[in-house]
């Protein structure tokens, strides 16, 4: 709940940069000088880019924590039992140890949304995010 909590208070900000943004922009058109009117053009396109990708990372949030509530109802999820630091992060030597058996069992049932789940929560508690989102990526696709 507070990585939630976390991503709406980003895109308030964002939604505020995004306003700022947008009335210079209307600032630079209304200048009249060519270099200006090429500012306000190129600030016009940029708040239209962050939407896009705010959209797109709220979405794949969403999508992920759907698809892992429904896991956790079937089963505990990779790294439930294993040791943790203060902070809450799982071990690294504990999840590097853990991890061979996810990635085994993607390549054995490559269609399976269950397994490439688990797999990237695998990689998340191993500390690699970009596979991890990766497998998450994955996994949202195949379980529609």
């Amino acid at each position: 709940m507070r990585a939630f909590g976390g991503a709406v208070l980003m895109a308030l900000v964002l939604v505020l940069y995004l306003f700022v943004v947008v009335t210079r922009a209307i600032a630079f058109l209304s200048s009249g000088n060519p270099i200006g009117i090429a500012i306000g053009v190129a600030l016009f396109v940029l708040p239209f880019i962050g939407a896009y990708l705010l959209i797109r990372e709220l979405l794949f949030g969403l999508q992920a924590t759907r698809l892992t509530r429904r896991l956790e109802a079937e089963e505990p999820l990779p790294g439930a039992e294993l040791p943790r630091r203060a902070s809450g992060r799982v071990e690294r030597a504990a999840a590097d140890a853990d991890f061979p058996p996810y990635a085994d069992a993607a390549e054995e049932r490559p269609d399976d949304w269950r397994v490439w789940l688990r797999l990237g929560l695998a990689y998340d508690n191993a500390g690699d995010r970009r596979r991890a989102r990766g497998a998450i990526r994955r996994a949202i696709t195949l379980s529609r």
